[in-house]
């Protein structure tokens, strides 16, 4: 298995990246997950709207990700309150990870702690330290507030920004900057993918890398606006909104996926429990197949090279 020896970066948040952590959790040490914080819905959005907080759900879950399903720390990380109280509906590990938040002087200093109490190898660590709100703008300029409202636009927004600016740590960029491998997705496209990509600091330290950088579509189409989207068309929104294209290829589930920017590796990627999901060593194989591709020059803002599929 190539990804053996190779230091691998994934980025995103959701459901997404919790999987590929797991799928990749063999690598230990030698994996890094970057987590979107910028969730405002659920457990996490009633937490963030009592104190000014980063967004811990995807933190959460991504460290539980990395542990045994069966595991008592999991369990205890995963519990949801019932009923129609406070604590209905609130995540237990959401409320831990929030007074930690509280006490700590910093959210990386919880999150080592948590990583400590449930024995997780894989350092894992949040976009940014500093809480900031996904803002969307439509073509005639409205904008739309939060993940939530940005997922039930009605039509693609013509711009994506944090509000406030905030910058990465230190950890992430050097995780980066020394990786074999960047991941970005699967997950939502507006919520999941690009909230990261809006931080100067990552997209910057990914053009710097030579790793390869490669974006998993997902299996199903989404519930947003960018589902109505080809492939082509959301490189092309990345870089109109980020001045750049930091993917080198993309790994897609459908044979009817073809770019004419990046090299497209289309496979059956489905697990055959659940549809919905990635399977595991299909995935691994797809990866690995990734690492024998080269980081094109169309990464940076200069103009795009057509590029064959593969």
């Amino acid at each position: 298995m190539h990804l053996e020896n190779k230091k691998v970066v994934a980025i995103g948040g959701g459901h997404g990246l919790g999987r590929v952590l797991s799928t990749l959790s063999f690598l230990e040490k030698q994996l890094t997950g970057i987590v979107t914080t910028t969730d405002n819905g659920g457990s996490t959005g009633r937490l963030r709207k009592r104190s000014s907080s980063i967004a811990w759900g995807d933190l959460r879950n991504c460290l539980t990700q990395l542990v045994d399903e069966e595991s008592i720390g999991s369990q205890l990380f995963n519990f949801r309150f019932d009923g129609q109280d406070e604590l209905g509906g609130h995540n237990l590990g959401n409320l831990i990870l929030f007074a930690l938040g509280q006490l700590q002087s910093r959210p990386l200093d919880s999150i080592k702690l948590v990583r400590r109490l449930l024995r997780v190898r894989t350092p894992v660590l949040p976009m940014s330290e500093t809480p900031t709100d996904l803002i969307a703008f439509y073509p005639e300029g409205r904008c739309r507030v939060g993940e939530l409202s940005v997922d039930e636009m009605p039509v693609m927004p013509k711009n994506l920004m944090l509000a406030p600016l905030v910058k990465t740590l230190d950890s992430c960029k050097d995780a980066i900057l020394s990786a074999d491998l960047i991941i970005l997705g699967p997950g939502s496209f507006l919520t999941s993918v690009i909230p990261p990509l809006l931080v100067r600091d990552i997209v910057k330290s990914i053009n710097k890398s030579q790793a390869h950088c490669v974006f998993i579509e997902n299996i199903e189409p989404e519930a947003s606006p960018a589902a109505a989207l080809t492939l082509d068309e959301k490189l092309l929104w990345i870089k109109e909104n980020i001045g750049c294209l930091p993917i080198d290829s993309v790994i897609a589930h459908s044979k009817e996926v073809v770019s004419e920017l990046v090299p497209v590796l289309c496979c059956d990627l489905a697990s055959e429990e659940n549809h919905h999901y990635h399977d595991r060593k299909k995935l691994i194989t797809a990866l690995n197949q990734c690492l024998t591709l080269t980081k094109h020059k169309a990464n940076k803002s200069e103009p795009f090279a057509k590029v064959s599929n593969s």
